[in-house]
C-alpha cells in the first residue's frame, strides 16, 4: 500500500485547509486510518483516527472540536478537515492506516505511512 498525502500549505490562524490521503496498490477501506503530525524539535504525535467505516472517530485533545477525519472508501481516501487554526498546528502531517484496526494514538500501530505534508499556520 502506498499513502499520498496532500492539501498542506500556508494559512493565517484561525483558517481552514483539508488534507487528503490517497491510497493505492491495495484498498484501505477495511483499516483503521489516522492522522499524526511533527513539528519542529518535536515527537510524532497522533492527531485524530477514524475506524474503517468512519462509524467511529477518535482526537487528541488539541484538536477536538476543530478538526474531523472524513473518509471515502469509494475513493480509497481520508481525510483531515482542519478548522480554527491555530500556530501551534504547524507541523508535517502525516497519514496511516492500520489494517489490525486496533485503534490506537501509537504511530506503532500503522502498518503504512504517508510521506507528509507541510502545514504552517500564521498569527
Amino acid at each position: 500500500v502506498q499513502l499520498q498525502a496532500s492539501g498542506g500549505g500556508l494559512v493565517q490562524a484561525g483558517g481552514s485547509l483539508r488534507l487528503s490521503c490517497a491510497a493505492s496498490g491495495r484498498t484501505i477501506s477495511s483499516s483503521a486510518s489516522a492522522w499524526f503530525r511533527q513539528a519542529p524539535g518535536k515527537e510524532r504525535e497522533f492527531v485524530a483516527g477514524t475506524s474503517w467505516n468512519g462509524v467511529s472517530a477518535w482526537y487528541a485533545d488539541s484538536v477536538q472540536g476543530r478538526f474531523y477525519i472524513p473518509r471515502d472508501n469509494a475513493k480509497n481516501t481520508h481525510y483531515l478537515q482542519m478548522n480554527s487554526l491555530r500556530p501551534e498546528d504547524t507541523a508535517i502531517y502525516y497519514c496511516a492506516a492500520d489494517p489490525e484496526r486496533s485503534h490506537s494514538r501509537q504511530p506503532g500501530k500503522y502498518g503504512y505511512w504517508g510521506r507528509g505534508t507541510l502545514v504552517t499556520v500564521s498569527s
